[in-house]
């Protein structure tokens, strides 16, 4: 798996994490406030080429204090004097990581520049094309690619890589995937700027801070529409019980982490993985609590009463929509009747259950959202999450989108917080939006799920004392979810 970089020559390298647009147009984006998350990935490349002898300096777009102004970003990682720059860019954040790298190259045009991430994984050549600040494009994991570049190998003889033969684009074979994922380092947490202090997780997610995520598995057996595999593809590569407890001991003693959100898909698919770690957490605990996601099928009673024993405090669960033709078409192999059973299991077992939705993909009408809407409300859920759907490159129904209805592909906005697709059956993305505001304000006004808030306060106050400092600018969000009267 490792690589031995030619002769001693250790380079410099700065990976960027680029800001994106990630609010309403026209106001104030204060995402970073609601919710900084750690760039999982970026830190994971930053580990691995440390691990080579290089010099890394992560630079997150999104951290505490890092101006807007992209000249001053750009003169921020230039102070480093890297010989390498790498952007992590998604759909919404590649545009800012190719204004980045041409005010780079117009200050020190001999510093190579490289993008990955997915949108690159999804879009590939083209965007070498398009985008001549760019040296080189990596597609796929980008952990052992990234280093052989910076070990200075033939770029003909590096997988993953997109790179150019004078005026030629030259796309190398797919980079293979990483067989074992517990052969990679921790991510480089220590790189980043304020962590973990300055970064947190959603609010009322968890009881104690600070809170860090980790993702411990890549790769999906599932094809969902709407899901982009670019990056990961399909399949499931995991890591071993001792190495996610490793991880978590090593956030825990090393940066005082209380909390950690797991972000896999699929985190019980294999479940003896997952009764090991349940069993290590509960014979050895430190001192942590975690939430993690699930897919109806892999949530037995017992599993489910094992998280709980051992700290786990919240499982998500992907629903999407409760009109059947839409999960039919959308989200194969999930009922409702599933669902329901599965949530009651959750709780049963003393563990919240979070929903997470999907508004406004092809084939969504007034009355199916409706459908989902009271769904909602009959689930008697802890938590709820909709997403406003984004198509996006990689996903099996972007060929077919613009055959769906309205497409307005504005990279910038494409990041499940607004709505650049309008389905045939709603009227206008003004309608769309007061739809979603209307149905996402009836779950928070919901009387049941108010007093279950109520009764939880203690638990939520660091979360409240949180949002007390930040009120200006979570009153402003609030504000956004006020249906319009036409």
């Amino acid at each position: 798996m490792t690589h031995t970089a030619v002769g001693n020559d250790k380079k410099r390298i700065a990976l960027v994490h680029p800001r994106g647009f990630n609010w309403f147009p026209g106001k104030r984006d204060i995402t970073d406030i609601a919710n900084r998350m750690v760039p999982q990935g970026l830190l994971s490349i930053a580990a691995y080429l440390i691990a080579q002898g290089h010099n890394v300096f992560v630079y997150d777009c999104l951290g505490l204090d890092v101006p807007f102004d992209l000249q001053k970003q750009a003169q921020a990682i230039l102070t480093y004097q890297p010989q390498i720059i790498g952007f992590s860019a998604t759909t919404s954040s590649f545009p800012d990581a190719a204004d980045l790298a041409q005010k780079i190259k117009g200050q020190s045009p001999d510093t190579m520049t490289v993008c990955g991430g997915v949108h690159v994984s999804a879009l590939e050549g083209k965007l070498l094309q398009d985008y001549p600040a760019f040296d080189f494009l990596v597609t796929g994991e980008g952990e052992v690619t990234m280093s052989e570049l910076a070990a200075g190998f033939d770029p003909a003889e590096i997988k993953g890589l997109i790179w150019r033969r004078g005026s030629e684009v030259i796309t190398n074979d797919p980079r293979p995937k990483i067989s074992d994922l517990d052969s990679l380092p921790f991510p480089a947490y220590e790189k980043l700027k304020g962590f973990p202090g300055d970064y947190h997780l959603p609010l009322f997610s968890y009881v104690h801070t600070p809170g860090a995520t980790m993702i411990t598995s890549r790769g999906c057996v599932y094809q969902c529409s709407y899901c982009d595999r670019s990056v990961f593809k399909k399949g499931f590569r995991y890591n071993s019980a001792a190495y996610i407890y490793e991880h978590m001991k090593y956030l825990r003693t090393k940066f005082g982490v209380h909390h950690v959100n797991i972000y896999d898909d699929l985190f019980t698919m294999n479940r003896p993985r997952i009764v090991e770690l349940c069993e290590k957490l509960s014979r050895y605990p430190l001192g942590i609590n975690f939430n993690c996601a699930v897919r109806v099928g892999y949530t037995d009673y017992d599993l489910l009463k094992m998280l709980k024993d051992s700290g786990c405090l919240m499982v998500s669960l992907g629903i999407e929509s409760a009109d059947p033709q839409m999960l039919e078409r959308h989200k194969s192999g999930v009922s409702l009747d599933d669902v329901c059973d599965t949530v009651q299991r959750i709780q049963r077992a003393g563990l919240r259950a979070k929903g997470l939705f999907m508004m406004g993909l092809p084939g969504e009408t007034e009355e199916s959202i409706k459908r989902t809407s009271d769904f909602i409300i009959t689930l008697g859920l802890d938590d709820m999450n909709m997403a406003k759907f984004t198509p996006f490159p990689g996903a099996p129904l972007w060929n077919t989108i613009k055959d769906e209805g309205t497409f307005n592909e504005d990279w910038r906005l494409m990041n499940c917080l607004n709505f650049v697709f309008v389905p045939k059956g709603i009227a206008s993305q003004k309608r769309l939006d007061q739809l979603y505001n209307e149905h996402v304000k009836r779950f928070y006004s919901d009387t049941a799920w108010r007093k279950k808030f109520r009764n939880r306060i203690w638990q939520h106050r660091k979360s409240l004392i949180y949002l007390l400092r930040h009120l200006p600018s979570f009153w402003s969000a609030k504000n956004q979810f006020e249906p319009e009267s036409d």
